[in-house]
């Protein structure tokens, strides 16, 4: 195996994991997964003249976001060569040699590598991140000597920020008539991310994950991610393989959304498979509420108590530090609701979040 200096000491930890482990995971097979096409949505059908062009079009997203839980999107208003300089910069930051990336405070000091709370080697990523604040995007004193980043990055923020409003804009509205402050009122820069991804070429074992299974804590994400491939998700209880279109953006429904809405939207287990020759990389965007927002279930009877996303995130972490699994939003359900619970939600009970799902 060919390691660079810019690579974090993944193999390292990874054997230390096999040596001690104590709590040993069914053996995970790599076979090959069936490869499913997400509902593709053309946005530019939302400006039509239209009336019918533009409900069908907000149709298709809110029934996605019921049936799949994820769906992607073309025509979003994001520029390919705003992404295509994206892509190189995040290139050349993640080139960087491992001790600049980890010592030099970069992002915010946001770097993270790997899965230091693993506990087993089935809980472990073979992967590294950037996980920025918004509020320390366009902080000049983040970038070091990546100045040129800090434009790029800047833009693509902002435009992911937009298109993630308008979305979540559009499935807030398809809930009816809701009473409390729209999603666009309670997220701000405060909580919401960009994490840029990195997973090295990895052909030492087909079982390692490059991200492991897990669902995400936010209201929805946002994924920009190469040609490369390696994105699963949960569909019909099945693993399916995600094919990369290089034209379109992906976006998947968080629990947050999915408690939100009384589970009409759909909060779906998706993980990140290791490639044995190619390096992977990707850019996610999250959109948070304030860490005081109230999120409330809009139907009654309401499937999940009132909680804030402070009193989420420190449940998620608080299980992950006991056990090394996030429970996630079954630790918030009702007395007597577990049985209105989807699949998707019971599944949460077994997902591992490594520390670049900082967020969580």
């Amino acid at each position: 195996m060919v390691h660079s200096d810019s690579d974090p000491p993944l193999l390292n930890h990874y054997g230390t994991l096999l040596c001690h482990s104590t709590q040993w995971d069914e053996p995970q097979t790599r076979v090959t997964m069936e490869e499913c096409q997400l509902p593709l949505i053309n946005l530019c059908d939302l400006g039509s003249d239209d009336e019918m062009v533009r409900r069908a079009c907000a149709a298709a997203i809110c029934k996605a976001s019921s049936e799949w839980g994820f769906f992607q999107v073309v025509n979003h208003g994001i520029s390919s060569q705003l992404v295509d300089k994206m892509r190189c910069e995040q290139v050349k930051l993640f080139r960087a040699p491992f001790e600049t990336k980890a010592t030099s405070g970069l992002l915010n000091n946001s770097y993270r590598w790997g899965s230091p709370r693993a506990t087993c080697p089935n809980q472990f990523s073979w992967s590294e991140a950037f996980h920025v604040p918004l509020t320390k995007v366009s902080n000049e004193a983040c970038y070091g000597d990546f100045k040129s980043l800090r434009e790029v990055m800047t833009c693509f923020a902002a435009a992911m920020s937009e298109l993630s409003r308008l979305l979540a804009g559009i499935l807030t509205e398809n809930l009816g008539n809701w009473k409390q402050a729209s999603i666009s009122n309670i997220c701000d820069e405060t909580t919401c991310f960009l994490r840029l991804n990195h997973y090295p070429a990895c052909p030492i074992s087909p079982e390692i994950f490059g991200l492991v299974p897990h669902t995400d804590s936010d209201f929805l994400t946002i994924l920009c991610q190469d040609q490369v491939g390696g994105l699963q998700l949960m569909k019909d209880s099945k693993w399916v393989t995600v094919k990369p279109n290089k034209d379109a953006l992906i976006v998947n429904i968080g629990d947050l959304f999915q408690a939100w809405s009384n589970d009409v939207y759909k909060s779906v287990e998706h993980k990140v498979v290791s490639n044995a020759t190619t390096d992977r990389y990707s850019i996610a965007y999250f959109l948070c509420p304030s860490y005081d927002s109230l999120i409330e279930s809009f139907v009654k009877p309401s499937i999940y108590r009132r909680f804030t996303f402070r009193e989420y995130r420190e449940q998620v972490q608080e299980d992950v530090r006991k056990t090394g699994y996030k429970v996630g939003l079954p630790r918030f359900l009702l007395k007597g609701s577990e049985d209105l619970t989807t699949t998707t939600t019971e599944s949460n009970t077994r997902l591992y979040i490594p520390s670049i799902t900082a967020k969580s």
